[in-house]
């Protein structure tokens, strides 16, 4: 479909954003007429988000610059059952107050990218165990559990794809799709919500969602989902050798969230900037034309801006890491890692350094160096001809080849 009439749907339908909605026509239809709420929600499984995230988040973003109202939805309740989508196991479960220090460090995340308040269209955030919590069983069998055929409950992925690799699905698990859907239905009663936003692996759930606020309250409901991102060559988004790239600065550090998305792939430059970003499309359209070494100056904007958008503006100067620079020659000889650390400034003494790296302490290319005396070679360059030292998780230098 094209020539919408709502900001919100040309915007993500523009940007890649959208994989399926249950209705395009009709929702279109109804944000173009007003304000309208709509709500993704969070599981508390760690004390950060994480890349992975990313994309859901950019979607309550626009749904709010577009005149509508987000809900960030924290599963306060859910996380106690834990969502089988994509699992080949159980998962750990939490205590209570593991999940509500955990909910309280993510809080923070959405600030960056949500306007919070009590205006028309400023965002809210909600705990579904407020309600979850309350649940009595035989009532919630009675007045929620009727509407749901356990026949479809089995063809969903999140169940399917663990019972056809013959992996145990606990029963906990299983009603996991019930009060997921369960949610949809009182955030539509308290906050008039009409769609639930979240990643195409969600999209039988969300229906589910959906179809109970029809059959319980007679409501008009919406699903919209993301599509699942990967590389271009095939990887996970937001993974790494070092794990997962972190929204918490706590959990990574600035310059290394900065440095993920400095290193995008080529192909990837265009599509991570309508995803990603508040770029305009035509700057974004200039951008990805950029070819040979000039692609590396529309990297680093890509990873300004989406680093600016999750830590602020000085966090967003990545550049400013302090530099250092070495002769080629000397790297291709190699340099001892203690001696390039002395140089680097990463300690007061060749002895400090020694110690420093002995204690595994000093990393390169944020991997653990094996010993003091290992060797820094020009083969520990990236493709910009740099290398990073660090001291700790603090202290970093790039070591610039020259």
């Amino acid at each position: 479909m094209t020539g919408f009439k709502s900001d919100f749907m040309r915007v993500v339908h523009e940007r890649g954003m959208v994989h399926q909605c249950s209705d395009t026509a009709r929702l279109d239809e109804m944000l173009s007429s007003g304000t309208r709420t709509a709500y993704i929600g969070f599981d508390c499984t760690a004390d950060s988000l994480h890349v992975g995230h990313l994309l859901q988040v950019m979607l309550l973003r626009w749904w709010q610059k577009t005149g509508h109202k987000p809900i960030a939805l924290m599963g306060g309740g859910t996380t106690k059952v834990g969502d089988p989508s994509g699992r080949d196991e159980t998962r750990q479960l939490l205590t209570t107050e593991q999940i509500d220090a955990n909910m309280a460090s993510i809080k923070a995340s959405f600030a960056n990218y949500l306007k919070f308040g009590s205006g028309p269209t400023d965002a809210v955030m909600a705990n579904n165990a407020d309600w979850l919590d309350t649940l009595l069983y035989i009532p919630l069998l009675r007045d929620v559990g009727r509407h749901f055929s356990v026949n479809r409950m089995l063809t969903m992925d999140s169940v399917k794809l663990r019972l056809d690799r013959d992996q145990p699905l606990s029963f906990l698990e299983f009603n996991y799709m019930i009060l997921q859907s369960y949610d949809f239905v009182e955030l539509h009663k308290r906050h008039n919500c009409i769609v639930q936003m979240g990643g195409s692996d969600q999209w039988g759930n969300i229906v589910m969602g959906a179809d109970l606020g029809r059959r319980m309250e007679g409501a008009e409901l919406f699903a919209l989902t993301s599509p699942l991102l990967a590389t271009a060559s095939g990887a996970k988004m937001g993974k790494t050798a070092a794990g997962a790239v972190w929204l918490k600065a706590e959990r990574l550090n600035p310059f290394d969230f900065w440095q993920y998305w400095r290193n995008t792939e080529d192909a990837d430059v265009g599509r991570f900037l309508k995803l990603f970003t508040d770029l305009p499309l035509d700057e974004i359209a200039r951008l990805e034309k950029l070819g040979g070494e000039e692609i590396n100056e529309a990297k680093k904007i890509l990873a300004t801006e989406v680093t600016r958008l999750a830590h602020g503006d000085e966090a967003a100067k990545g550049e400013t890491l302090p530099v250092i620079d070495i002769a080629r020659a000397r790297l291709a000889a190699g340099i001892a890692a203690f001696e390039l650390f002395h140089d680097a400034g990463l300690a007061e003494s060749r002895t400090e350094a020694r110690k420093l790296i002995k204690g595994g302490g000093g990393r390169l290319n944020d991997k653990p160096i094996a010993s003091d005396t290992a060797m820094v070679k020009e083969g520990d360059l990236d493709g910009s001809g740099t290398l990073k030292l660090s001291a700790g998780r603090k202290r970093h230098v790039l070591v610039r080849a020259v």
